[in-house]
C-alpha cells in the first residue's frame, strides 16, 4: 500500500485519468473528490463489498430455464 500524506485542495493522479483531491478536512474527517472517466465505476468500500456480494450470490443462484 502506498501511503501519502496530502493537503487541503492538493491532489493524487492514478493512471493519468484519475484524480483524487482532498477537499475539505474536518476534525478525523476527511473529505475526497473523485474525477474519474464515466465509464470507470468509483464506490465507497461498503458499496463496493455490497455489490460484489450480490454479483456471487446471483451467480451461485440457480437459473429458472423453461
Amino acid at each position: 500500500m502506498l501511503v501519502l500524506s496530502r493537503k487541503k485542495n492538493e491532489s493524487i493522479v492514478i493512471n493519468n485519468d484519475i484524480t483524487i483531491v482532498v477537499v475539505d478536512i474536518r476534525g478525523d474527517k476527511v473529505r475526497l473528490g473523485v474525477e474519474a472517466p464515466k465509464e470507470v465505476p468509483v464506490h465507497r468500500r461498503e458499496v463496493f463489498d455490497a455489490i460484489q456480494r450480490n454479483d456471487s450470490s446471483v451467480e451461485e443462484s440457480p437459473s429458472n430455464e423453461n
